[in-house]
C-alpha cells in the first residue's frame, strides 16, 4: 500500500495564551504499566489548559480491497491534531485523532461546523473543576445548534476530534489513556492489555483460497487466536469453500467469525444464517442492514451462531433501539460500536450506560476499527476486545510497533496518550501536519 500523504489544508489558527506565557512543564517519566484501579500514578498539577491551534487535513488509505458492499479504491481519512499551551521537552502537547476507516473524510464538517464551534468557545468553558481540558465540554461546544438524529457523517466528524481531546487529556497527566479513563471511570479495574482478533479476509482482484489461507495462517503465526473474513461479496458456495478452508487451515482450537457488512436481503440472510449453523463460528456479523432491527431480530432468532452488530450504529439512541426491537441477546451476541465513528467516547460512555440498563456487559463489546484508540477502551473501561488489522488499513490499522500478540492478547505500551509517536508509520503523519 502506497505511502499515506496529507492531500489538504490547514485550518486557520485561533491562540489561548494564559496571562502573558505558556504554561509549561518539566518533562517527567510515564507511569508504570497498570493493572488494578489502586495503582495511581502521579498526577500533574496543572491549571487552565488551552487549545492553542487545531491542524487537520486529509490522508488517502486506497486499496483494491473490497467486502460485499464498497470497494476501498478512493477511500480516505482525516486526520486531526489538537494543540495545547502545555510544554514539555520545548514542545506542546498535542492530541492527535482520525476517523476509522470504511468512512471518507469529514473535511467540510469539520472546518465549517465543528472545529470553528470548539475555538470560538470560551476557552474557560472548556475546563473542568480542576483547570483541565474536560473532553466532556469540548463534545458540547462541538455539537451546539445541532439537531438531534441524522447522526450519520457528523457523528465521524466529532468521533476525529474527541480522540485527539482524549489522547491530549491523557498526555497532560503523563499517563496512558487506558490507565485515564480506568482512574476516572471503571468502577471495577481496569487492565494493562486487552484480548484481539485479526479482521481481513477481503476480496482482492484474482484473489482465491490459497491466498486467504495464507493470509489467516499469518494471522495465526502473529499470534492471533481468532480471525475473520468477509462474506456476500461471492455466492453461497463459494463462501462456504472459504469458510471451510480457512477453518480446516486454523485448526480447532482457533475461531473464526464472518462479516456481511449489512449486503443482505432477508432472504440471503437466512440462507447464510442456515448455511452457517453446521460450522464452529465466532460469530455472523452484520447480515442486513444495520437500522433494520426486524431483520436482525429474526436473523438473531434463527441463527445457531452467535450474531455481532454495531459498528453502523452512531448514537447512544441508536443502539438503545437496537436492543429493543433487534433481538439480540446479552449471554450470547457481540455488540461492536466503534468510538471513532460515533460521536467519540463521550457519546460511547453514554451507549454504555444503556447497555447497562438493558443489561449488557461491557465485556459483550468488542468495537470495529482496529485502531490504538478502541484497544485503550477496551483495556480501561472492561471492554470484551477489540478488532485488529494487522494485514490492511496502514498506517491507521494496528497497535503501536513491537507490540505482540500472544495467545490472541494485546499488553499496551506505558506511553502517555493513546501512544500514536510509538507507531512509526503513523506519526510522520502528524509531524508533517504540524510541520515538525
Amino acid at each position: 500500500m502506497p505511502a499515506a500523504q496529507i492531500v489538504n489544508e490547514r485550518l486557520s489558527r485561533r491562540r489561548f495564551r494564559i496571562g502573558d506565557s505558556l504554561v509549561t512543564l518539566d518533562s517527567s517519566r510515564p507511569p508504570p504499566a497498570v493493572r488494578t484501579r489502586r495503582a495511581q500514578a502521579p498526577r500533574y498539577n496543572l491549571r487552565f489548559v488551552r487549545i492553542r491551534a487545531i491542524h487537520h487535513a486529509v490522508v488517502p488509505i486506497a486499496s483494491e480491497i473490497r467486502n460485499a458492499y464498497i470497494s476501498f479504491a478512493k477511500m480516505t481519512v482525516s486526520v486531526v491534531a489538537v494543540v495545547s499551551d502545555v510544554v514539555r521537552d520545548g514542545k506542546p502537547l498535542v492530541g492527535f485523532g482520525f476517523n476509522s476507516n470504511g468512512r471518507y473524510d469529514q473535511q467540510d464538517i469539520l472546518s465549517r461546523r465543528i472545529l470553528p464551534r470548539l475555538l470560538e468557545a470560551s476557552p474557560k468553558s472548556l475546563l473542568d473543576a480542576d483547570g483541565a481540558l474536560s473532553p466532556e465540554k469540548a463534545w458540547d461546544a462541538m455539537m451546539r445548534d445541532e439537531k438531534p438524529g441524522g447522526h450519520g457523517e457528523r457523528s465521524v466528524a466529532v468521533g476525529v476530534v474527541d480522540m485527539a481531546l482524549w489522547d491530549l487529556a491523557a498526555k497532560v497527566e503523563g499517563k496512558p489513556l487506558y490507565q485515564f479513563l480506568g482512574e476516572r471511570y471503571n468502577r471495577c479495574g481496569f487492565s494493562n492489555q486487552a484480548w484481539v482478533y485479526a479482521a481481513g479476509g477481503y476480496y482482492y482482484p484474482g484473489k482465491d483460497i490459497p491466498q486467504l489461507v495464507d493470509e489467516m495462517r499469518r494471522y495465526v503465526d502473529m499470534g492471533y487466536e481468532s480471525v475473520k473474513i468477509k462474506i456476500g461479496g461471492a455466492p453461497l458456495a463459494d463462501d462456504i469453500a472459504r469458510i471451510e478452508a480457512v477453518l480446516a487451515a486454523i485448526g480447532p482450537d482457533r475461531r473464526l467469525a464472518v462479516d456481511a457488512n449489512g449486503r443482505f436481503d432477508r432472504p440471503t440472510a437466512l440462507a447464510y444464517a442456515r448455511a452457517l449453523a453446521g460450522y464452529p463460528l465466532l460469530w455472523y456479523e452484520e447480515p442486513g442492514d444495520p437500522l433494520d432491527f426486524e431483520l436482525n431480530a429474526e436473523i438473531a432468532a434463527e441463527s445457531q451462531v452467535p450474531v455481532a452488530t454495531g459498528e453502523n450504529i452512531f448514537s447512544h439512541q441508536d443502539a438503545r433501539n437496537l436492543l429493543r426491537y433487534g433481538g439480540m441477546r446479552p449471554e450470547r451476541d457481540y455488540l461492536q460500536m466503534d468510538p471513532a465513528l460515533s460521536y467519540g467516547l463521550v457519546e460511547y460512555r453514554r451507549t454504555l450506560a444503556v447497555l447497562a440498563e438493558q443489561g449488557w456487559s461491557p465485556g459483550r463489546c468488542v468495537p470495529h476499527g482496529g485502531h490504538q484508540f478502541a484497544l485503550h477502551l477496551a483495556a480501561g473501561l472492561g471492554l470484551g476486545g477489540n478488532e485488529s488489522y494487522p494485514g490492511v488499513f496502514e498506517p491507521f490499522g494496528g497497535f503501536a510497533d513491537g507490540v505482540p500478540v500472544e495467545n490472541g492478547v494485546v499488553r499496551l505500551p506505558d506511553a502517555p496518550g493513546i501512544g500514536i509517536e510509538a507507531k512509526a508509520g503513523l506519526y510522520p503523519v502528524y509531524k508533517k501536519l504540524l510541520g515538525w
